[in-house]
């Protein structure tokens, strides 16, 4: 039933047949929670209880359903996933023997493997791990999960961010991301706001103005920025007064403190300039849409029914404000409703052509 898409059908199957087996039955009702587990994980219903899951792990583990207990980790591990707890999930993922796990298990490891390398822009770990994993899955004879695999591999040649630099503006794929970051140019990375240069971050994820200006430096760098577009750009005013330059002056020597040890911002006859201390080249790291809504619609093009409340909890924010975003892209035809009432769901064809690593919740390094 839950293949079929008829998810409550499926829990409520689920829930008789747990009841049927009764307390003395300690392993079939935990295997009844993992398979509920999965349909919730499936269904996006982020809100059930992963205490139960656990539950369920630690009991199977003690009556030695090994196969079992690792599908409960890794159904843990792939929801850390989805919230971008990429710490956790690697140190959950190191507590399981990939060497005792069936074929289908084996390939849904190296999914999880590939899943965290892309996340951490490992573009050759998560290519040779899903590799492992087709070829798993295939000898498991499963055509749903070599079909799921196939999908993550399309995702490491199609575009996943946008170089901007010196008047150019083109697309990378995750490897020429990878590639960028681990050159000698000074980056700032508006994927996962914050600064970069020769492995040295300066986040600025919690400082947006602070971020605005040093984008607008970058993407005008080895020129200026005049004041009066600074001050349009970053404070979104069509009129610039001498309080709002006398904000900006304040702003700039915050940016200043924070990227001395990586360059120097120098006050111009027009305006200001950024100045890197040792790179030779400066660049922006775009995310390949930057529409208002985009962070929504990369968690939908996982093809996958979502409901507003979790992807507020995947995204940390109110679930009114998710109601707005979804509202506006239902209005604009980019997403449809499926279900009514509260089993109503956001689902979107993944069709966008490019690659929603950079969108996403990412490791905490960059926060």
């Amino acid at each position: 039933m839950a293949q079929l898409g008829d998810h409550a059908r499926a829990k409520e199957l689920l829930h008789k047949a747990a009841r049927a087996f009764g307390n003395k039955e300690a392993v079939a009702r935990a295997r009844c929670v993992v398979a509920e587990a999965e349909i919730a994980l499936a269904s996006r219903d982020l809100s059930w209880p992963v205490a139960a899951l656990d539950m369920a792990r630690t009991t199977l583990e003690e009556y030695g359903d090994w196969v079992n207990a690792a599908h409960a980790r890794h159904l843990s591990i792939r929801r850390l996933l989805l919230f971008g707890r990429i710490d956790e999930a690697e140190r959950a993922l190191a507590d399981v023997d990939s060497a005792q796990l069936p074929q289908a298990l084996r390939a849904v490891n190296e999914l999880v493997i590939a899943g965290i390398a892309m996340r951490r822009l490992k573009s050759k770990l998560a290519r040779a791990a899903l590799v492992r994993a087709e070829r798993a899955a295939r000898q498991a004879r499963i055509p749903a999960l070599v079909s799921e695999i196939e999908g993550a591999a399309l995702l490491l040649n199609a575009p996943a961010a946008r170089l901007v630099a010196s008047n150019a503006d083109r697309l990378l794929k995750l490897d020429e991301v990878e590639a960028l970051l681990a050159s000698k140019t000074f980056v700032v990375d508006a994927c996962r706001h914050a600064v970069r240069y020769d492995g040295e971050i300066v986040p600025l994820a919690k400082r947006p103005v602070l971020f605005a200006l040093a984008r607008a430096l970058a993407e005008a760098w080895p020129g200026d920025v005049p004041r009066d577009v600074l001050i349009a750009r970053v404070f979104r005013l069509k009129l610039a007064d001498e309080s709002h330059r006398a904000r900006l002056r304040v702003e700039m020597g915050r940016l200043r403190s924070k990227l001395r040890p990586l360059a120097r911002i120098n006050a111009t006859k027009q305006g200001f300039a950024l100045s890197p201390n040792h790179a030779r080249r400066v660049a922006v790291l775009a995310r390949p849409v930057e529409e208002k809504h985009a962070v929504v619609l990369a968690l939908l093009t996982d093809g996958e029914s979502w409901s507003s409340s979790a992807l507020a909890l995947v995204l940390g924010v109110s679930q009114r404000t998710v109601q707005r975003s979804i509202d506006e892209l239902a209005a604009a035809s980019k997403i449809h409703a499926v279900g009514y009432g509260r089993a109503r769901r956001w689902m979107m064809p993944p069709a966008l052509g490019f690659t929603t690593t950079l969108l996403l919740p990412g490791p905490p390094a960059f926060d």
